[in-house]
């Protein structure tokens, strides 16, 4: 089955996914049709409420049996980070000062080494939505920055790029200067 973009751009090794309240078996098929050699784990507490077969045990047993690795970088590129000074006095989380953190940048250094060497990756948070989820508000947008356009896994056979989703979010802002530098209402989120 062929895999349609909604957008064709730059080639990338780079995905992020959603689990939301998709089944196990559901998510995993996603990663296989997409190729995903490692999954890493963006989410700042890697459990699910409602979905406790996404709870980071049960998650990492599921994946080892279907010979995908695990990596949690939620301590470092997670939506919700425990840095107080990444937050707004109104309690939201700034994406342009997280952005100037040393821990954030070592976390996204990591997804930029493993595109230069090709490794399948999909970076994981609960939000099924890219739009409304820290891997494009921060993680896709940063890496667009740096000329890697994330895929962002739709279904089975579909995606998103990260310029796609920029323009989609920002319009015509989605490549001007002030997009690049950090627009308030580009940076600041309530973590998802």
């Amino acid at each position: 089955m062929s895999k349609k973009a909604l957008q064709t751009n730059q080639q990338s090794s780079l995905h992020s996914i959603g689990h939301g309240n998709k089944s196990i078996e559901n998510f995993i098929h996603e990663l296989k049709q997409f190729d995903i050699e490692y999954l890493v784990d963006v989410r700042t507490t890697p459990f699910s409420k409602w979905n406790p077969h996404f709870n980071q045990n049960e998650l990492q047993h599921v994946l080892k049996e279907n010979k995908i690795g695990y990596i949690f970088l939620g301590d470092k590129i997670g939506g919700l980070p425990s840095d107080k000074s990444c937050y707004t006095k109104e309690g939201k989380v700034d994406y342009k000062l997280v952005c100037e953190k040393e821990f954030f940048k070592e976390g996204l250094e990591r997804l930029v080494l493993a595109n230069s060497k090709d490794i399948k990756i999909a970076t994981m948070c609960s939000e099924t939505n890219p739009e409304n989820c820290h891997r494009s508000k921060l993680i896709g947008k940063e890496l667009l920055m740096q000329g890697i356009d994330m895929k962002h896994i739709i279904n089975q056979d579909e995606f998103k790029f990260q310029s796609k989703i920029n323009n989609d979010l920002f319009g015509l802002f989605a490549d001007s200067d002030e997009f690049h530098l950090g627009s308030k209402k580009s940076y600041i989120s309530d973590g998802k």
